[in-house]
């Protein structure tokens, strides 16, 4: 098991249990207990609130949970990058979704990183795409998902109308 991963089950293991003991996490985890003093002691250098006791164990206050997520300030600019062009450019359920996605990282973000992030100056031009056009882009994005055909209607460029079977790749 990767030592990030290990890290990760303990604070698991902690919620699950109320008091649990050194010997009864190693043995969980298939490591000796000196490893795991050495992980729990980084745990609580990182932030997390270990409680410990000698003789009772280890455990962690009733409401904690870790945030679902933590981005450095680059990860967080290529989200929202990310989040702004599906905006943009998708169909109604892809711009719905991007934005949750905003509010929801917005609402785990400490409120410094918060403010920095929602006045970076990039901007995702819209390049209009037309509503009858976005309704169907989930269709689109379905058929990459399914790995299956589609079948669309468009007018070619002298404006008749043509029926396509199309293989989106991506």
């Amino acid at each position: 098991m990767r030592r990030a991963d290990r890290l990760f089950q303990i604070v698991q293991l902690l919620r699950r249990d109320r008091i649990s003991t050194a010997a009864k996490l190693a043995r969980e985890l298939g490591v000796s207990e000196r490893t795991l003093y050495r992980d729990i002691a980084d745990l609580m250098a990182s932030g997390v609130p270990i409680e410990s006791e000698a003789g009772v164990g280890y455990s962690l206050p009733r409401h904690f949970d870790l945030p679902p997520f933590m981005f450095n300030a680059e990860e967080a600019e290529a989200l929202l990058l990310g989040a702004r062009v599906a905006a943009a450019w998708g169909d109604p359920s892809l711009r719905a979704a991007a934005e949750s996605l905003l509010r929801k990282v917005e609402a785990v973000l400490p409120p410094g990183r918060r403010t920095a992030l929602s006045e970076l100056p990039f901007l995702v031009p819209d390049f209009h795409v037309p509503p009858e056009t976005a309704r169907f882009l989930g269709d689109l994005r379905q058929g990459l998902r399914e790995q299956r055909r589609v079948r669309i209607t468009y007018a070619r460029a002298d404006g008749t109308g043509s029926v396509r079977v199309v293989r989106p790749w991506a």
